[in-house]
């Protein structure tokens, strides 16, 4: 699998980058393992988490891997921190104090004492950006922390925390940040996606498939095995079916008959080559379907076919 430097930084990522929402939950140990196994023999080395996963449980799985299904320095493990979910309710905090006991904890149940990329999970419009950003200088500067980045940051807040810290060589300079990017939102493309590669950012895709839909498993209703159908994940998956991602959905799985390949490849492929990106992260429940996934990696759209899906999806 191709490796691509993130932004100006010195860490390299798979195109791919393994993501583990559901390890802990409804992934559990065995198919995690099954998973990781496929994602390494096919050449990947990106895994993403965070302390949010699960409730820690999805880190609580990777730490359990780590010296016995793959070597630590063998792969690339990127956490998040600052979000939490207090009695069902999605809380911020980015505040120094607590960002740097979630990275200790998040040490803790990976088995590990550093990661590769830790990142802060969403934007706190209560915390002041330079108490926030001084968490990311203590992880980098005491090495619990190879690199550091941000997570669901717009254009002008990932500029502003990247100059901020590009005003001092003394601290950890941002990496990369991650933002949901498919064919079902391409909002990224309003500002970000170009901001991250003017001020060197990689950017990390999440989401690529649409949430699951893009895969065309909720063409003809919604499947009970699948997230749409988990109490959990409903609110997840519901602003994506809809009447207009239907349309971008049909449109997926015509191109892919076309082509012979899947729906599924076929919007994994379009967000993977798009320029600027670094790595689109993909998620599974179970080891099958990860391997349906890499068969993605076989392919490259037709450059009428990637235009049709460009000017469909607007």
């Amino acid at each position: 699998m191709e490796m691509r430097r993130a932004g100006k930084s010195g860490l390299s990522l798979s195109r791919l980058g393994l993501g583990t929402m559901t390890w802990g939950r409804d992934t559990d140990t065995h198919e995690a393992a099954d998973q990781c196994r496929a994602f390494i023999e096919a050449g990947g080395n990106f895994i993403d988490t965070s302390a949010t996963y699960g409730d820690g449980d999805s880190e609580r799985v990777i730490g359990g891997l780590i010296g016995t299904l793959f070597k630590r320095e063998d792969v690339a493990i990127a956490t998040k921190a600052g979000v939490t979910f207090p009695a069902g309710v999605r809380t911020v905090n980015n505040s120094r104090q607590t960002l740097i006991a979630e990275l200790d904890k998040s040490l803790a149940r990976l088995e590990t004492d550093y990661v590769d990329l830790w990142q802060v999970h969403s934007w706190d419009p209560v915390t002041p950006l330079e108490d926030t950003l001084s968490a990311l200088d203590y992880a980098y500067t005491s090495g619990k922390a190879r690199y550091v980045g941000i997570s669901n940051f717009s254009a002008w807040q990932s500029a502003r925390a990247a100059t901020i810290q590009e005003s001092n060589s003394a601290k950890a300079p941002i990496a990369s940040v991650q933002v949901e990017y498919s064919l079902l939102n391409r909002s990224a493309e309003d500002e970000i996606l170009d901001c991250a590669e003017s001020i060197g950012l990689g950017f990390l895709a999440w989401a690529p498939m649409g949430r699951g839909v893009l895969t065309g498993k909720y063409r003809k209703g919604i499947p009970i095995d699948s997230r749409a159908a988990a109490p959990h994940f409903v609110k997840h998956v519901e602003p994506y079916l809809t009447e207009g991602s239907s349309r971008i959905v049909e449109a997926v799985a015509a191109a892919a008959e076309g082509l012979g390949f899947s729906p599924l490849e076929v919007a994994l492929a379009w967000v993977r080559d798009t320029p600027g990106v670094t790595s689109a992260i993909v998620g599974a429940r179970t080891g099958a379907q990860l391997r349906g996934v890499l068969k993605s990696e076989e392919i490259t759209l037709p450059a009428v076919v990637r235009q049709a899906l460009d000017e469909i999806s607007r």
